[in-house]
């Protein structure tokens, strides 16, 4: 559906009335397209205090596409800003990180990327421990203010090693995560699987979507298949129809079956025999109410869609070698899960329950299977479902986050791609909100 206050503020009208009284003033956001592929703009390249990954990372920084210098004044509007804070360790050495951005944050072109690099903070040092964890509250607050489309992220890279980033510096630096900001993203000192061409990072690798007929399961089946991937796209037998014609547009197969099934994962698992790479958690069901007015089996569908089919296809087909090694599986969990939401505490549970899981069982899933386990988590996305919301309420939930808008299908598939991709190993146990940096939660 239209946002019709974004099309106004971008009117001479709209710049001048939002002014006056002070309302959101969001930006149009520069999305992937086969026009649009990377950013416009070099990148410069920050360092706060004395980095021991410095030449690694300019090296990695100069493949990426974008023209990478150290020297502010020769990027007057840089596209994008890496700011590696790695070797900061004390209360005293965040002075540099102030010194380094505050010069140039004001160039940052619009809809530009900032990502700082930090470190996991030390059990063992709590100076160390304090100053990364302000690198935190840091990337968080500037991600509020610098507006114009902007992002901001902290992304922890282990100890000494930048070539696992790869993947997810490619990501970051790209329209792929416009709608992504605020986020902190631990790394592993994985190595990253090979990737023969960054334009097709799947090629090769099956994949499989659950609530694929329609919304956010087409967009990331879509995205999936752009990148390369044989995709199933899998819905309820109800939705054969329209699952057959969003299948059929991207060259996809369509499976027809209910998730919740006793049987699903003996089904999917006979359906894909060579095995999955991809396996994405994407169906999902509201059935909202406030707790004092809801049954029990409204109760219950929400918790078996959502979560308990989840729990048990994902068992079923990592105990049966059905997601093969170097695998990649892909829950969405949902902003609601974090800060919860007035008449859903079904829906909030199940997908709180959805963070629970990621958080348990990727270092088992890794160790045992050579699988990741990773959780989109989408904050008011622009679908069907968001469209039937009532006016006031839709405008709230587009306003309420730094970018000013609804997220778009598309913001949620193109995280969820990058979870996928092989040279993404290092990126485990990680719950990135595609909420455009919803002002609720953490």
């Amino acid at each position: 559906m239209a946002d019709r206050y974004l099309h106004f503020t971008g009117t001479a009208t709209g710049r001048f009335l939002t002014r006056r009284l002070g309302l959101p003033q969001p930006a149009p956001l520069r999305r992937w397209s086969l026009e649009t592929q990377s950013l416009d703009g070099p990148l410069l390249h920050l360092t706060a205090g004395d980095s021991a990954v410095t030449e690694e990372l300019a090296a990695l920084l100069a493949t990426i596409g974008l023209e990478v210098t150290g020297r502010p004044g020769q990027a007057a509007r840089p596209a994008a800003m890496v700011l590696d804070a790695t070797a900061v360790d004390s209360a005293s050495g965040l002075g540099a990180v102030h010194a380094a951005l505050h010069p140039v944050v004001r160039s940052l072109a619009p809809g530009g990327r900032i990502v700082v690099l930090g470190v996991r903070p030390s059990a063992d040092d709590h100076h160390q421990a304090a100053a990364q964890q302000a690198l935190e509250g840091f990337v968080r607050s500037l991600g509020k203010e610098i507006g114009k489309g902007a992002t901001v992220q902290l992304l922890r890279l282990a100890p000494g090693s930048v070539a696992p980033a790869e993947s997810t510096l490619r990501f970051l630096l790209s329209p792929r995560s416009a709608y992504v900001s605020g986020q902190v993203i631990e790394l592993s000192g994985a190595a990253p699987g090979p990737v023969a061409d960054w334009s097709a990072p799947l090629d090769g690798r099956t994949a499989l979507v659950t609530g694929a007929a329609r919304g956010i399961g087409a967009a990331v089946a879509s995205v999936l298949a752009r990148d390369g991937a044989q995709v199933f796209c899998l819905d309820i037998p109800q939705s054969a129809d329209e699952l057959k014609r969003t299948a059929d547009r991207l060259g996809a197969t369509a499976l027809p079956l209910d998730i919740t099934a006793d049987d699903a994962a003996e089904r999917i698992g006979a359906a894909v025999p060579g095995g999955l790479d991809v396996l994405v958690h994407n169906a999902g069901i509201t059935r909202d109410r406030r707790l004092t007015n809801m049954p029990a089996d409204r109760w219950a569908s929400v918790i078996e869609v959502n979560l308990g089919s989840v729990l048990r296809t994902t068992d079923a087909l990592l105990k049966s070698g059905a997601v093969n090694r170097g695998g990649r599986i892909v829950a969405t969990a949902s902003i609601a899960g974090i800060a919860g939401n007035n008449g859903q505490t079904n829906y909030a549970a199940s997908k709180a329950g959805i963070i629970g899981l990621v958080r348990s069982l990727a270092p088992h899933a890794a160790a045992d299977h050579g699988v990741t386990v990773n959780a989109v988590a989408p904050g008011f996305i622009e679908t069907g479902m968001t469209a039937a919301v009532p006016l006031f309420i839709r405008e709230a939930g587009r306003r309420m986050n730094s970018l000013a808008q609804g997220g778009l299908p598309v913001d949620v598939a193109e995280t969820t791609a990058w979870f996928a991709q092989p040279a993404s190993t290092a990126v485990n146990g990680q719950i990135v909100r595609v909420c455009g940096q919803s002002l609720l939660g953490a």
